[in-house]
């Protein structure tokens, strides 16, 4: 492990890693929208995957934990429930994939992501246990493929007309129970490689910094601020990690 550190390609993703972590510990989601396409880009979809996965597995437990007591549950379940289903379609989608073609369609899906978060697109229709789990497959899918669950569930909560801090609490509880849907599939289809777990267990030290960092930064300006932050920082993350960038590397 130690040699990674000495890694070049390895300490770009770390310094990515570490504005995710910032931008978590200010906004509260973004994150994997940020890590995602550059780890795809640099180790390729499936170790991607797994990095976000690893890193984030322990870091989400002291906010989370808090969260699951007071959590709609009602609300919670039918979404967990569909991701539960979807979630193998997604990794099925990863695996079968070409790799290329894969870090395209995650850079669009995150950038549609968020143009619909940024547009303030909410979720105005019925609202029953089919319409959660439809809400959580999507969600499902996109984690099988990059581990980017939020924002399909982001925007159907907020228009729940739900007290904020029980969507709050509703999406740190899905988010907790998503990371176990996520271990559970990823260990059942094989792709816990030593190498990308080692590159995630490597990484966590960055990312709690970035987090610690962003925790202080809350609070000194407004949550628009923050969301614009994010949105800014998810958006320059896709466009960079898009494979259109390959060829005038190489060149």
């Amino acid at each position: 492990m130690a040699a990674l550190f000495t890694d070049p390609t390895f300490l770009l993703l770390a310094a990515v890693i570490t504005a995710a972590g910032v931008v978590r510990g200010m906004s509260g989601f973004g994150a994997g929208m940020i890590i995602a396409p550059v780890a795809g880009a640099i180790y390729g979809p499936q170790w991607a995957l797994v990095i976000v996965v690893v890193v984030d597995a322990l870091p989400i437990l002291p906010v989370a934990i808090p969260a699951l007591r007071i959590a709609t549950w009602r609300e919670v379940t039918p979404v967990a429930i569909g991701t539960l289903l979807c979630f193998p379609l997604g990794i099925a989608i990863l695996t079968a994939g070409d790799p290329v073609a894969l870090r395209w369609l995650i850079c669009a899906a995150i950038l549609a992501c968020v143009a619909v978060l940024w547009s303030g697109w909410r979720y105005r229709g019925p609202r029953n246990a089919a319409v959660s789990g439809a809400a959580g497959g999507v969600a499902g899918v996109l984690s099988g493929i990059a581990q980017i669950p939020g924002p399909p569930v982001i925007a159907y909560w907020m228009a729940s007309g739900l007290p904020a801090v029980l969507v709050r609490a509703n999406l740190l509880a899905y988010f907790l129970v998503g990371e176990a849907i996520s271990i559970g599939n990823l260990w059942a289809a094989g792709l816990f490689e030593r190498g990308p777990v080692m590159i995630g267990i490597a990484a966590m030290p960055f990312y709690f910094a970035g987090l610690m960092v962003g925790w202080r930064l809350f609070g000194l300006a407004s949550d628009a601020t923050y969301r614009r932050v994010t949105f800014l920082l998810i958006v320059v993350a896709a466009v960079l990690a898009a494979p259109v960038w390959d060829g005038l590397l190489k060149g």
